[in-house]
């Protein structure tokens, strides 16, 4: 009895890092979410990193970083942390380079779990397509959104309700 205690801790552990290693593992240059803001410094020398200006319970400190190179595309990143780790990151680039981007998050993310191309407008307003494409891995998120005929298109990778938390009034 044991014995096959033992054989079953063992399988379960063996298969642990494997079942880790098909989740996604959402990052920016190399910083992952859940990453420190010493792993952000080193990634992104130029980043300036200050505390949150308002309070939050998704995060406690913000680096920016103004000028980045995503995927081959340039762009503008703010990482969001609390206790020192990486809760969200926002990578803002051109639409121009939507294609470019989406082929690379394709490749290093997998296939969106939702793709999709929404007319939007009101009824004074001409229509416009909203591109939205969204990842997910267990409690982290990547949507990638783009207003077609606006100039930046952004990418929002979060854990948990960082999307709900953020701006929430206290």
């Amino acid at each position: 009895m044991i014995q096959r205690a033992f054989l079953f801790a063992l399988l379960v552990a063996a298969a642990a890092p494997a079942a880790r290693s098909n989740a996604a593992v959402y990052d920016a240059n190399g910083v992952a979410l859940g990453g420190t803001e010493e792993e952000i410094k080193k990634r992104f020398p130029s980043a300036h990193c200050k505390p949150l200006e308002w309070q939050s319970k998704a995060a406690d400190r913000r680096c920016d970083d103004a000028k980045i190179s995503f995927f081959g595309a340039e762009g503008r990143i703010t990482f969001y942390l609390r206790k020192d780790a990486v809760q969200a990151f926002d990578v803002r680039f051109q639409t121009k380079d939507l294609e470019r981007v989406m082929s690379q998050l394709r490749q290093r993310y997998g296939a969106p779990a939702s793709e999709v191309k929404d007319p939007i407008g009101a009824k004074d307003k001409p229509v416009r397509d909203l591109y939205k494409a969204l990842w997910e891995s267990g409690g982290d998120h990547a949507l990638l959104t783009a207003q077609l005929d606006k100039r930046i298109a952004s990418l929002l990778v979060s854990r948990g309700d960082f999307d709900d938390e953020i701006y929430r009034v206290r």
